[in-house]
């Protein structure tokens, strides 16, 4: 697999120009990285998987992972605006040809965001086939109603992908079965049936709730076919997971790193504190499993780009890439002791950041019951 050296280094030196103060700043406020994310736009990397007949650069799903990895390495936060990568897939495989030149070309230039992804509610949370939200057919529109929750990014995107009910669950029927994906301009829908409301949470990800109130939408941004939405967005989410998975190895090295570093320079009792064990193993450890899970990242990697669907492979890279920023995260912080909770290091604030990914997209219970079920062939357990 390519190790995109050429890119890497470009996304390093960009992301040189946005040190920890930059962050610590908007952590402050709880505001949007504007700048950071125009800046990456203007420099192509967010329509990296575009292809090059619509403006963009036409790479695989290898390039967009090297691209957050590297973001996040450098002590920045993809969590900003990854998600236009990852729900990029759902509107270029199922996508109209008329959708496709109509979005893409705004998108790779940067005249639109598509940066909102509702499927999440607050009733059925990762039981996707339980959601609520309807999109009923009437004439050209369909008129949707609803709620969705943790929709990041609303107040900051141009374009939500939507997944929604448009046929009433049946006997006998299959739980994601009857869901359907929408295009929503939200410039034009904001006051006209939809609301966004901000959650304020322990990390700076520009979550909401969303509200739909007879909101309409055309027809003609349906992706697909009617009722076939939830296997448009599985690929989708299987990219989400792999792209997270590479954010979170981004965020070990970076832990990694200041430990190591700290640990040569911090000096107590007249020696170094990385010459004792009790401080080098733990730093050594998570050093080992964060690239046992970039092992597993690049095994993802290569079988989606093959054409394949690797729902265990995705959901493992995820998981152990999140236990691997995490544990990396801890060891880091305790490296540092009391500097370590200091704002100015930035390691509570990247600490709080990759703690999400224990939870989102998927939590790691959910991830374990699929392993049990899928692969291991257990019953299953919800």
């Amino acid at each position: 697999m390519e190790a995109y050296t050429d890119i890497r280094e470009a996304v390093a030196k960009l992301c040189a120009g946005f040190p920890g103060a930059y962050w610590r700043a908007l952590d402050r406020e709880m505001a949007y990285p504007t700048a950071f994310v125009n800046a990456l736009t203007e420099s192509g990397y967010l329509s990296v998987l575009i292809p090059e007949a619509y403006g963009g650069s036409g790479l695989p799903l290898s390039a967009a992972a090297a691209i957050l990895e590297e973001v996040q390495r450098a002590g920045c936060n993809g969590g900003a605006c990854h998600a236009q990568m990852y729900t990029m897939g759902t509107l270029l495989r199922h996508g109209s040809e008329a959708q496709k030149a109509e979005y893409l070309p705004a998108l790779a230039e940067g005249r639109l965001r598509l940066q909102a992804f509702g499927v999440t509610e607050p009733t059925s949370g990762t039981d996707t086939g339980s959601l609520k939200t309807t999109a009923r057919l009437e004439g050209d529109h369909y008129v949707v109603n609803g709620q969705k929750i943790w929709t990041s990014r609303a107040e900051h995107s141009d374009l939500m992908l939507l997944l929604a009910r448009t046929s009433p669950r049946t006997e006998g029927m299959k739980r994601t079965d009857g869901l359907s994906v929408l295009l929503v301009d939200m410039r034009e829908a904001r006051g006209n049936g939809l609301t966004i409301r901000p959650i304020r949470t322990m990390m700076n990800h520009a979550t909401t709730e969303v509200f739909f109130d007879d909101l309409r939408v055309p027809a003609q941004n349906l992706i697909g076919a009617e009722g076939k939405g939830f296997r448009y967005i599985l690929s989708g989410m299987n990219a989400e997971r792999i792209l997270i998975a590479a954010e979170c190895i981004g965020d070990a090295k970076w832990f990694i790193e200041k430990a190591r570093i700290y640990a040569g320079e911090r000096s107590v009792f007249g020696r170094p504190i990385g010459a004792n064990q009790g401080v080098q193993f733990p730093i050594a450890k998570a050093y080992a499993n964060m690239r046992a899970a970039e092992l597993m990242v690049r095994e993802a990697l290569a079988l989606y780009e093959g054409g394949a669907n690797p729902g265990a492979e995705a959901n493992m890279a995820k998981m152990l890439a999140a236990d691997a920023s995490f544990e990396a995260a801890n060891a880091c912080i305790q490296t540092h002791g009391g500097f370590g909770f200091a704002e100015e290091y930035d390691i509570e604030r990247k600490f709080r950041e990759t703690r999400l990914y224990q939870v989102a997209p998927i939590s790691t219970n959910l991830i374990l019951a699929y392993l049990s079920e899928h692969v291991l062939g257990l019953p299953r357990s919800y």
